[in-house]
Order: C-alpha cells, then structure tokens, then sequence
C-alpha cells in the first residue's frame, strides 16, 4: 500500500514523507476523522509529529487533491480519502457519526441549480441529517420503557 500512497503523492507533484505517507494511512482506515483524531493515530507511527505539523499536512494533502475537507455544521473539520466522486454525507444528529451516501442523481454536480450566478458549477456538497440506526434504536428504547 505504501508504494501506492507514494504514487499518489508524487502524481499530485508533493514530496513524499514520512508524515505525509502516516496522514494518508491513518485516513484509510478512519474517514470522516477530524485533524486531532489524525493526529493521534499518527503519532503512534511518528511519536515525534505536532498537531500543527498533522494540520499543515491535511492542508497540503487537501489542496493536491488527495483527500477532502468536509465542515457539516457544529463540526471540526473533517478529512477523508474518498474523493473525485461527489458523494455526499449524512450526520447523525445524536451522537455526530457521519456516513457516506451516494450522489444523489448520478453525475455531478447532482443538481441543477435555479440559478448559478455566473459561475461553472463543478460539484454539490449535501449534507444530510438524522438519526443513525444505533441513535434510534436507543430512542426506541428509552420511548418504550415505561416510567417507573
């Protein structure tokens, strides 16, 4: 996987490090994670690393295009790998957990705007929100046990 993670950032035109390689790897198995839980999976692999250095390499990592920013409201920002397809998220408004949900209509940018204003819409961001099965499954609960 790594001569891979090193492809992708050498095709992006960055410099491949450590630090870099660490980001993208910690991504892969946790998406939707915000820079701190990045940051405290890295440092297992790099004890030496900031949290300033983790933001500066989301930020690089974000700007080639090799991961994406995603800020639903009342979040951190969040990073993941899956990018170029447009896809959406859906946010649990319980405990926070987000999800993610194909495009809606298929190609992007998924919808036709009223109105664009002048500009080349490229891509939609939509954020869906609700409770997750685990939230509702919980509030199914607490509804259905009598008061005592």
């Amino acid at each position: 996987m790594t001569t891979e993670l090193e492809t992708r950032i050498r095709n992006a035109g960055l410099k491949v490090t450590g630090q870099r390689l660490a980001v993208l790897g910690a991504l892969e198995g946790m998406p939707h994670s915000d820079a701190d839980t990045v940051h405290r999976r890295v440092q297992q692999q790099l004890p030496g690393i900031s949290l300033q250095a983790t933001y500066v390499v989301l930020g690089a990592l974000t700007e080639a295009g090799l991961i994406r920013r995603i800020e639903p409201a009342g979040s951190p920002a969040l990073y993941e790998r899956r990018i170029g397809d447009n896809h959406h998220h859906v946010v649990c408004t319980g405990c926070g957990a987000v999800g993610d949900i194909d495009c809606v209509h298929g190609a992007a940018p998924c919808l036709a705007p009223s109105s664009t204003g002048g500009f080349a819409i490229d891509t939609a961001e939509i954020t869906f929100w609700g409770l997750c099965p685990e939230c509702q499954s919980q509030k199914s609960a607490t509804t259905e046990s009598p008061e005592r």
